[in-house]
């Protein structure tokens, strides 16, 4: 094996029972390298790190680690040899400090106290070297996602990690953290680890990638450099940086090796002609709301844009009936003085949140016992849960919203993330609202279905429901969205129209103070 070569994948295939998830899948990771890898969800990328990684057994083909045959049969015997993971959802509890979440399950005492380890002052003089303002006595609460980020990245080290698998680790992050990660990243690249970087985010391969895999259907279709994907021939001619232009020829072109064909995004004006005005907000107050005013027209999709702790989603909680507040909001020329959720779903409002794992589905249930919960009526009969119109409904937004499932008994917990968000929305449909919220809508989804989605929401649209999408992604508010509210510091900055080449320097300057 060449020694520059950490991991070596040949032929490697597993079997679910009615499904093949991999399906030969060869290529190398090069040692002290950024490895990207990329595909739709279900495209079999998730299925692959379970397999080196312990959470699976591989069923056909091998996999060498260092040069020897590596076969996990668990998580923890894959960290002992030296490949950790960084989950989305961070493995740190809040209550504790940096330390106590360090030691937690590994205390050592003396004569019944707890005393620090030389274990400990390793971890520490890691985190250091990461990011040296995070300090022992800090509680976690306080901090960043991204210092949580260097706290998890440190434990995984501290147990001499030569890989590290990071799992969509900017889903979370403001722009600022993200650049905070990546010099992390460059950081642990520098010190000789080799980072396998998962994340439907195209553009970042580009700032922080060295090379990229691509699935398709559990299949690679192609392992490639990233000034060679970029158009360079070789690493030499290749710029440090790339131009917008050269990021987004190269991003298409993933998309292509991805899902087949090219994704082109524009903004399709919705047809509302704005003659009937549904939500009327006036001088809406709170804890972190500063005179809040805007208007909802049947047919519309109006996007809430800013960044992070701009308060958008902090108006997406007080219309939805969670936050207290003081001014006035009208549904259909009605003063609403609702104060909680189900107040909100009676005035015509549906919510699909931000966390659809935590917030949207219940994931040990089936499809078809999750559609109806918003509205448990239009399953019964007699007062009884009927089965048959379980069934019925399930299939009906399954076809409609084109959720991609063995059957409707299929829970919703082993979706892809796309699948998921989708039978959240049908959840929001089947409750026949006229007003439908959607807080980071395609968050976590991979660019096939983020277009599937869009295309619901517009049709959503002309159909005559009107829809305030909250995004913390301006590209998707200005393919989606008529109008757009820019937030900044609780308050509306300006209400912009939407348009083709709409000024996006002007959005960023309002949405920054200015």
């Amino acid at each position: 094996m060449n020694n520059d070569v950490i991991i070596e994948v040949r032929g490697l295939e597993k079997e679910f029972p009615g499904v093949k998830a991999l399906k030969g899948v060869d290529f190398d990771i090069k040692r002290g390298t950024v490895h990207c890898v990329v595909g739709e969800n279900g495209a079999g990328k998730s299925t692959f790190i379970k397999i080196l990684t312990g959470a699976h057994r591989r069923t056909r083909g091998s996999l060498k680690f260092n040069g020897n045959d590596f076969d996990p049969k668990s998580i923890r015997e894959a960290m002992d040899g030296g490949i950790s993971v960084l989950y989305q959802e961070l493995n740190v509890v809040d209550d504790l400090t940096t330390e106590e979440n360090l030691t937690l399950g590994k205390e050592k005492s003396r004569f019944g106290f707890i005393k620090k380890s030389d274990d400990l002052v390793r971890v520490m003089d890691i985190i250091r070297s990461l990011d040296d303002t995070i300090e022992l006595n800090t509680p976690v609460d306080g901090l960043s996602v991204a210092q949580k980020q260097v706290i998890e990245i440190a434990k995984a080290l501290s147990t001499d990690c030569s890989v590290l698998v990071m799992d969509e680790p900017t889903a979370s992050l403001s722009e600022d953290e993200v650049r905070r990660l990546f010099l992390t990243v460059k950081k642990l690249k520098e010190q000789g680890i080799t980072i396998i970087f998962i994340s439907h985010k195209l553009s970042e391969i580009f700032e922080i990638g060295d090379y990229v895999t691509v699935f398709r259907d559990g299949e690679m279709t192609g392992t490639k450099s990233v000034p060679e994907i970029a158009g360079f021939e070789d690493a030499a001619g290749c710029p440090d940086t790339f131009d917008d232009a050269t990021v987004s020829e190269a991003c298409t072109e993933l998309v292509r090796m991805m899902i087949g064909k090219v994704i082109v995004q524009e903004y399709i004006p919705s047809k509302s002609d704005y003659s009937n005005k549904l939500l009327d907000v006036k001088g809406v107050n709170n804890h972190r709301l500063k005179d809040i005013n805007f208007e909802l027209y049947k047919g519309e999709i109006l996007g809430f844009y800013g960044l992070v702790g701009a308060g958008k989603t902090e108006v997406a909680r007080v219309l939805y009936g969670i936050d207290e507040y003081e001014g006035e909001i009208f549904s259909k020329g009605e003063k609403c003085e609702y104060k909680n959720v189900m107040g909100a779903l009676q005035h015509g409002f549906a919510m699909v949140p931000e966390e659809r794992r935590v917030d949207g589905i219940f994931g040990q249930l089936s499809i078809r016992a999750n559609i109806p919960m918003m509205r448990m009526g239009s399953v019964l009969s007699r007062g009884l849960i009927s089965r048959m119109k379980e069934n019925k409904l399930a299939d009906k937004f399954m076809k409609m919203m084109s959720v991609a499932a063995k059957d409707r008994e299929q829970s919703v917990a082993f979706l892809s993330g796309g699948n998921q968000q989708k039978v959240v929305i049908a959840k929001c449909l089947n409750r026949d609202a006229d007003i439908i919220m959607l807080d980071e809508p395609t968050r976590g989804v991979d660019v096939g279905a983020k277009e599937e989605i869009h295309e619901i929401i517009r049709d959503l649209a002309n159909e005559g429901k009107s829809i305030i999408v909250f995004s913390s992604e301006l590209p998707e508010i200005t393919n989606l969205c008529d109008r757009i509210v820019l937030m900044h510091d609780g308050g509306i900055g300006e209400i912009v129209k939407n348009k083709k080449d709409i000024d996006i320097d002007h959005i960023m300057n309002i949405v920054a103070g200015g």
